[in-house]
């Protein structure tokens, strides 16, 4: 009896060992498969008009839990929100002014605390200023000779970029032509569309609004094309870029492929909204990126929603920055960015 007793309790025993190790087995089993779906959480920050209407797509997909990362997305109305939540940690990803990108930078960058630098991700958006007429007689920048033109961006890429056009068109900023600016896009719109302003520099979407409501008034001069001539007559042949995406450097060493997700599913986004407007524009309306179907739908063309990275992102970067830091060392935050700067994946 104590001879069976001690054979029973050793098979109980091997039984034990062997039904542990099996259940060791397939819990590391368990642990490999999650750690191999699991997804990284990324909190991205868009902003209104333009520089966010091709997120629009990936907002969606998000919702659906179709994306290789779970994002959860902020919009916000004014770009000077996202800086500091970027420097707290609060914020991943932005998509926000080219300008700012550089501004932000500079000033994370002389700080002892590294943890918040940045990286610029990708350019979004080329240049989405335009001179509208009430009439027809502006055809070319010399055009604006001896006239006043209302516009909006004082001490801002606007007017930088304006003044630089005007300049390599031989014409004087402060002595060749009148540029009363307003303080809002908005009321300078309302001027417009009233008939109160027969010239005028805007952005996209604000144009589609002014054009919608005055039917007087039509686009005379695309100021990313006149700066592309320009660039290219110069032999750089550069774009007139305006908005950008950046990361918290941190994130970007700390997450790499999610990164890489990110980005691959920015770019579908990006392209869907170009070739799907319609579908679009619902989107971004619903995102309350931008507050009217129409308007939405009609600004996406003008909106020049892109996307660009690596080399040909840092050189377009650059010629922008050089331009900004030539007009206003401020606009960029003192000084033109350096390699680290640019995220190379």
């Amino acid at each position: 009896m104590k001879t069976s007793t001690k054979i029973l309790s050793l098979l109980l025993a091997a039984f034990m060992i062997l039904s542990l190790a099996a259940c060791g087995q397939g819990e590391a089993g368990e642990s490999t498969s999650t750690d191999q779906t699991q997804k990284t959480n990324v909190s991205v920050a868009a902003l209104k008009g333009p520089t966010g209407m091709g997120m629009v797509k990936l907002m969606k997909n998000a919702d659906q839990a179709i994306t290789a990362n779970n994002y959860s997305f902020s919009i916000e109305s004014d770009p000077s929100l996202i800086g500091p939540k970027l420097i707290k940690g609060e914020v991943d990803i932005a998509a926000c002014p080219l300008n700012m990108a550089a501004a932000l930078y500079n000033k994370t960058k002389a700080t002892d605390d590294t943890k918040d630098d940045l990286k610029l991700l990708a350019i979004n958006t080329l240049g989405v200023l335009y001179i509208l007429e009430n009439g027809n007689s502006i055809k070319s920048f010399e055009d604006l000779r001896g006239k006043t033109v209302y516009a909006t961006g004082l001490a801002a890429t606007p007017q930088y970029a304006f003044n630089y056009i005007l300049t390599e068109n031989g014409l004087d900023p402060a002595k060749d032509l009148t540029i009363e600016y307003k303080a809002e896009h908005s009321e300078l719109a309302t001027l417009a569309a009233k008939g109160d302003a027969k010239i005028l520099l805007l952005p996209e979407p604000f144009v589609t609004t002014v054009l919608n409501k005055n039917e007087n008034i039509k686009q005379a001069l695309d100021l990313t094309e006149e700066w592309e001539r320009i660039t290219q007559a110069d032999g750089e042949s550069t774009s007139f870029a305006m908005g950008a995406l950046v990361v918290r450097a941190d994130f970007a060493k700390e997450n790499p492929q999610a990164l890489e997700a990110f980005l691959s599913e920015y770019k579908e986004s990006v392209d869907y909204v170009n070739q799907n407007q319609s579908e679009a524009a619902a989107l971004i309306v619903n995102y309350d990126i931008v507050a009217d179907l129409k308007l939405a739908q009609d600004a996406i063309d003008g909106s020049k929603l892109t996307f660009i990275i690596g080399s040909e992102m840092k050189e377009t970067a650059l010629a922008n920055y050089e331009v900004l830091f030539n007009a206003d060392k401020a606009s960029v935050g003192g000084a033109l960015p350096d390699d680290d700067f640019f995220y190379n994946s």
